[in-house]
């Protein structure tokens, strides 16, 4: 974000301040003087009882706009140890989802070529059977038919 930018924003929070400083002005004419007194006293009764504390505010340290939408940044946008964690935790979690699916399929695919094995050892057929293209899929829709 450039300064250019920067200011026009300052300028519109600015204009936008003053507006609504100037709808409210412009209310508090239309009230009776007794109402408009006591709220004024008020109000100077709050800025005397107003305690200075020492809290920084937290505001963007820059806001990016493109288009239609806007991104705002916080401070020097340096993660500490637990924004590391954090962000640290979903590629863990997306490690282990791919090794358990890895583990998954291997596993299927044993399952199956030991099905497939164990139908040919347990079959008595000629040996001109076994070198069928065929011959595997057959085994496989016969073991899904008595499945």
């Amino acid at each position: 974000m450039n300064k250019s930018q920067t200011l026009t924003a300052a300028h519109m929070q600015d204009e936008f301040g003053e507006r609504i400083a100037a709808r409210l002005s412009e209310g508090a004419r239309q009230l009776p003087h007794d109402l408009s007194e006591r709220l004024r006293m008020v109000r100077l009764q709050a800025l005397a009882r107003r305690k200075v504390v020492n809290v920084r505010a937290r505001t963007a340290s820059a806001i990016f706009g493109q288009g239609s939408t806007a991104t705002a940044t916080f401070g020097s946008g340096k993660l500490g140890f637990w924004g590391r964690l954090a962000s640290a935790v979903p590629l863990v979690a997306l490690v282990g989802g791919l090794v358990l699916i890895h583990s998954v399929q291997s596993d299927n695919r044993v399952s199956e070529l030991a099905e497939v094995d164990s139908a040919l050892l347990a079959d008595d057929l000629p040996t001109a059977a076994y070198t069928d293209p065929g011959f595997v899929q057959f085994l496989k829709t016969s073991a899904q038919e008595q499945h």
